[in-house]
């Protein structure tokens, strides 16, 4: 589901009279039009999130000897195609049809082809066949799931694709310290581009709504769910991962005080 749409022709976000009352999972088919699709990459700036990312998703994979791969939030490709890149087997899912378009264009630029699926995480593996070694699930998109029930379901199709020693590895921002009054984000790693702002504008305890404003005027939106992460980690156990290890902004937890994101490797078997 990624940061992601369902993409209409000329459609425009559409949150209604109240964008602090749209807190419902489906919604973001609504928020992933072409406009902000087309932007994404202005807001990542590839380069710069590969240098400040370095081989931190490669070298967890490839220390658990990992091989395939399924990303399940691809949006325009950058983690798939990284990982292509180093020698993996990528399969590549999104909920947005307009995502996996720009996706696979851009690994087409690379030289290089994703393997696409179409795929609503709260039903997975219907449309996801296989087991794989291990899930990726970043870029803040576990936050788009709104209702309790569809953050187990999606984690349990996660658990059910990988095999019996795969692993999950899913992040979030830190809406821990966005909730305790502190909104500001370094945009050290993640939102790399610097023509471009992505700022909370309401936060309350069941919606995180962020404004995005790009150098051309324009103006986009998402509401998102602001999960704190110990209550990630809590899901994560109650699915079944047998352990579970946070990085803050790709660091050991503790050495970053205030990291922008948290990163979770959940693992369905205790390491010998």
């Amino acid at each position: 589901m990624s940061e992601e749409s369902v993409f209409a022709p000329d459609k425009e976000q559409d949150y209604g009279d109240d964008p602090n009352s749209v807190r419902n999972t489906d919604h973001y088919t609504n928020e992933y039009v072409r406009g902000f699709v087309s932007k994404w990459d202005e807001l990542i700036d590839w380069e710069a999130r590969a240098r400040s990312e370095g081989r931190f998703f490669i070298d967890v994979l490839k220390a658990r000897g990992k091989t395939s791969v399924l990303d399940v939030a691809t949006g325009t490709g950058f983690h798939s195609i990284q990982l292509l890149k180093a020698g993996f087997d990528v399969s590549s899912a999104d909920g947005s049809a307009e995502m996996l378009s720009m996706a696979f264009e851009n690994a087409k630029n690379e030289g290089l082809m994703l393997k696409t699926i179409h795929a609503d995480w709260r039903w997975l593996n219907k449309d996801v066949h296989g087991k794989y070694d291990a899930i990726i699930c970043l870029g803040n998109s576990f936050t788009h799931l709104f209702e309790e029930k569809d953050r187990r379901r999606a984690l349990a199709e996660f658990y059910a694709a990988l095999k019996h020693d795969g692993i999950l590895i899913l992040d979030q921002r830190n809406y821990d310290k966005i909730l305790e009054g502190d909104p500001a984000s370094k945009h050290k790693y993640y939102y790399c581009g610097d023509q471009v702002t992505a700022e909370p504008e309401y936060v309350d305890d069941s919606l995180a709504r962020f404004r995005y404003d790009f150098p051309d005027g324009s103006e986009y939106h998402l509401n998102m769910f602001p999960l704190r992460k110990d209550y990630v980690r809590g899901l994560l156990r109650d699915v079944g991962f047998q352990q579970i290890h946070s990085y803050g902004d790709f660091q050991e937890e503790g050495e970053e005080t205030e990291p922008d994101f948290f990163i979770h490797v959940a693992e369905k078997t205790y390491a010998e």
